[in-house]
């Protein structure tokens, strides 16, 4: 028996609805899912305390304390552990069938994405918060001004979207549950080729170079010279300079594989 498609809706009211249902389904299955609630908590929290206590004495920062230094690195590792998580929710709906169950609907095709990258900011708020409030426990000391926490608030927004468009992305390419969480490994451990753990002053020179010029490493320096009162020189520029783009190029490409992933 062929399959009846609805029209998809249009308008601004219905596509907001439809996203807000879909939103609402996403963290639903967050909530119910152990596995993802540790992966958002334990981890960033147990990575925290790791390098704070194991690796912080033998860590020469040139400057700050370790604790302080450490904060924005794990608080963007924390956001990658997330891509894994959402690439592997948007593959296993799509093999599932419960997409082409949607397709039948009246609705916005593209909301269960939406739903599946808001879940995951969401997400990673409340990963972040933890981190920074276990941060306090362990002698984190920012010293930002409201202007400051905004301006480090907006570029860790900003990154957040990138990331969970770019593992959505990631689980509509692949071809399974399986494949997409091993392509979600490669967001999740970028960062640690970045200045989120040591200073880029202490590596080889080839490596230096690798480290400053790519993506995550000026999101942790933003975020890190505007949370502990450091000189910010043009690392917040470069972090949207970054991310703006790839957000946007991401945001449209994977709308685009979908509808065409769903239509063929």
């Amino acid at each position: 028996m062929s399959q009846t498609l609805a029209p998809e809706r249009s308008g601004l009211g219905p596509v907001l609805a439809d996203c807000t249902v879909l939103v609402r389904r996403s963290l639903r299955h967050l909530f119910r899912n152990v596995d993802e609630i540790i992966q958002a908590i334990a981890l960033p929290v147990m990575l925290l305390l790791l390098f704070r206590y194991l690796f912080g004495g033998a860590i020469n920062t040139g400057g700050p304390s370790y604790v302080n230094y450490l904060i924005s690195g794990v608080i963007v590792l924390s956001v990658a552990f997330s891509a894994s998580a959402t690439a592997v929710g948007v593959a296993n709906d799509l093999q599932n069938g419960i997409v082409e169950r949607f397709r039948t609907m009246p609705m916005f095709g593209p909301a269960v994405l939406v739903g599946h990258v808001v879940s995951a900011v969401l997400r990673n708020i409340v990963s972040v918060s933890l981190v920074i409030g276990v941060g306090y426990l362990v002698d984190f000391r920012p010293e930002a001004t409201a202007t400051e926490w905004l301006t480090a608030g907006a570029i860790l927004l900003v990154f957040m979207l990138a990331i969970s468009w770019m593992a959505t992305l990631l689980g509509v390419l692949a071809g399974g549950v399986e494949a997409a969480s091993g392509y979600a490994m490669i967001l999740v451990f970028l960062p640690y080729a970045s200045s989120a753990l040591v200073p880029s002053d202490n590596m080889p020179t080839v490596l230096k170079a690798v480290v400053d010029n790519q993506p995550f490493t000026p999101v942790v320096n933003a975020v890190r010279a505007l949370l502990i009162d450091l000189p910010v020189g043009d690392q917040v520029w470069l972090a949207f300079a970054w991310w703006v783009p790839i957000l946007a190029l991401t945001t449209v490409f994977t709308m685009n594989r979908f509808l065409k992933h769903t239509r063929r």
